[in-house]
């Protein structure tokens, strides 16, 4: 082993277990990895930085603003309405249109606002036919695995892996080219869903009243501000009422005059009557404050946020939110967001008190009473998914037909090969701003420029473990190990590899590192890379054990209120047979 080799393995290990640990930001690391291989000399600066001009990122750029613009148009939200009527027939009937609506739509576009748009709508279906939501959740989320690994442009992985063989002057993968492979792990992932993991999946969500499901012990009043407190004339944040007692106000009536979510700036002023909500010994202690008159006392519920102007909501902190590893209070969630926490679950319990200082993860779930405009809003951000369907949203139905057909022209060009894949993808997306389905101020807002560092820097890495000849030796030590195998073995070895690895980190990250180590593996016992590079594809589309391994498990996470284990007991026979049949057909249906 030589020193560069030792270098780049270090390196890599230290980034793997900062990918899985997510103390840093995976874009933060990639682009940190990126610097030191760069300033350490084992890359030239040009190989460095050539991350962001590689096909496979300005393809996956491409197509966030091609997914972007098909959501403006509303068509998804219509589509995913329409399913909910086959649960009218039945469960059964009605879980199975959906997996294959979640899954189908999820081969062609961005498979995360996919499931953001369901969760809503599945918690709906929950409410109306007083099914568990726990039991509709991990289906969507499971559905769009299966079908983002049916399409070239199924998954960013994809199209990272075919960028790599091509790179290494391997024929490229077409678009319907795994489609076969695929479409037989999404029936049987779905036949699974639908017998064995619907009934392991537990009923974890019953409750439909949010006060309710997050179990608030908070307690709501009504005070008068009497002329002689020493909160009159003062701004909400310099209050002793709140320093001192740590309640939220919720509203402020002054006269005929309402103010809903004050922020911290507000001025008190004397008579104006205050709802406030705290624990019902914050409470209590309100009867022996000077210069306030206590009015009512009431426990929380839904119903004490049914006001016309605000609503009680569900929102989920995203993978990619600006607010993981921050607080409320850091962040100034209040002005904003515009809206008030009510609770949060975080890390397995639901927290009352405090709400301020507790540091946010990615997954978290936040109750919220926020105005209905600043509904829509949050909505709109990439921190939150909101878990309630947003009523009028102004989406651009005039513009299906033009986004259809674009997208319709795109999918023929990539599948023709009448142009390469990234000029498909620009030009796609180029004509959807033309045509007015997607304004640029919302195509650059679309691109989730976290998933793009996180590819540039992560492609780094890729390179440095060729140039260094750290791919060779632990291809060798690999092969080694193994007692030279057969390729058949090594397709297995590499699916379960990426398979284990993607449980813990990004897919994207874990085919990058993976895939240069299956290319060398199988030059050097003489056979075609390309199955193994299959199964690189397949291994990191098969995050289903843990919540924490793909986006949309995390973003059910939270919605459904599962534990950890649920995604064990449900995902591991799952992740178990789709590696024993992928290990059996990917040399049958790509023979070396």
């Amino acid at each position: 082993m030589t020193f560069e080799i030792a270098i780049v393995i270090t390196v890599v290990i230290v980034a793997v277990i900062l990918f899985a640990t997510e103390k840093i930001s995976v874009d933060i690391v990639a682009i940190l990895v990126m610097c030191f291989l760069v300033i350490s000399g084992i890359l030239e600066p040009l190989e460095g930085l050539a991350g962001f001009s590689n096909e496979a990122t300005i393809t996956v750029a491409s197509l966030f603003v091609v997914s972007a613009a098909m959501f403006k148009t509303g068509i998804v939200n219509i589509i995913g309405n329409k399913v909910t009527g086959f649960f009218r027939v039945n469960f059964t009937t009605g879980i199975l249109m959906t997996i294959l609506t979640v899954g189908i739509l999820s081969a062609f576009i961005n498979n995360t606002p996919i499931v953001a748009i369901f969760i809503p709508i599945m918690l709906g279906v929950s409410k109306k036919l007083n099914i568990s939501a726990s039991k509709l959740l991990i289906p969507i989320s499971f559905a769009s695995l299966f079908g983002g690994v049916c399409t070239l442009i199924g998954t960013s992985t994809n199209i990272l892996i075919n960028s790599i063989a091509i790179s290494h002057g391997l024929t490229g993968f077409r678009m319907f080219e795994f489609s076969f492979l695929g479409v037989i792990l999404f029936i049987i992932g779905s036949v699974y869903l639908l017998t064995i993991g619907i009934k392991m999946i537990p009923n974890r969500r019953q409750k439909q009243d949010l006060s309710s499901t997050f179990m608030i012990r908070d307690f709501i009043t009504e005070i008068r501000i009497k002329e002689d407190s020493k909160s009159v004339d003062h701004k909400i944040s310099e209050s002793s009422l709140i320093k001192d007692l740590e309640v939220t106000i919720l509203e402020v009536n002054r006269g005929s005059q309402k103010f809903m979510i004050p922020k911290a700036d507000f001025v008190l002023r004397a008579n104006d009557i205050l709802k406030v909500k705290g624990n019902i010994e914050k409470i209590k202690n309100l009867k022996d404050r000077e210069g306030i008159a206590l009015r009512s006392l009431e426990k929380i519920s839904d119903d004490d946020f049914a006001d016309k102007d605000t609503l009680l909501v569900e929102a989920v902190i995203s993978q990619d939110s600006d607010l993981i590893g921050k607080t409320l209070k850091s962040s100034d969630f209040r002005n904003n967001y515009g809206g008030i926490a009510i609770a949060i679950a975080h890390g397995g319990r639901i927290y009352y008190n405090n709400l301020g200082d507790i540091r946010l993860r990615a997954g978290d779930s936040l109750l919220i009473e926020m105005g209905l405009n600043d509904i829509e809003n949050l909505s709109n951000t990439n921190d939150f998914v909101v878990l309630k369907e947003i009523e009028n949203q102004p989406f651009r139905k005039e513009k299906i037909i033009p986004a259809v057909v674009i997208s319709i022209g795109l999918v023929l060009c990539i599948t023709t090969g009448i142009i390469p894949i990234v000029m498909a993808a620009v030009t796609g997306a180029l004509l959807l701003v033309l045509t007015g389905v997607i304004t640029s101020d919302e195509a650059y807002k679309s691109i989730d420029w976290k998933v793009i560092f996180l590819l540039a820097g992560a492609l780094s890495m890729g390179e440095a473990l060729e140039k260094s000849g750290a791919a060779v030796f632990i291809s060798e030590n690999l092969i080694n190990l193994l007692g030279g195998v057969s390729p058949f073995v090594l397709i297995s070895t590499f699916y379960l590899l990426t398979a284990v690895l993607t449980e813990a980190m990004s897919n994207s990250a874990t085919a990058i590192l993976v895939a240069p180590i299956a290319i060398v593996s199988a030059n050097s016992i003489g056979v075609d890379p390309r199955p193994l590079l299959l199964a690189v594809i397949f291994g990191a589309s098969s995050s289903f054990m843990t919540p924490i391994g793909y986006q949309t498990n995390l973003m059910i996470y939270g919605a459904g209120q599962y534990k950890f284990i649920d995604f064990i007991k449900v995902g591991a026979p799952l992740k178990l047979f789709f590696w024993i049949l992928a290990s059996l057909l990917i040399p049958v249906i790509f023979p070396f």
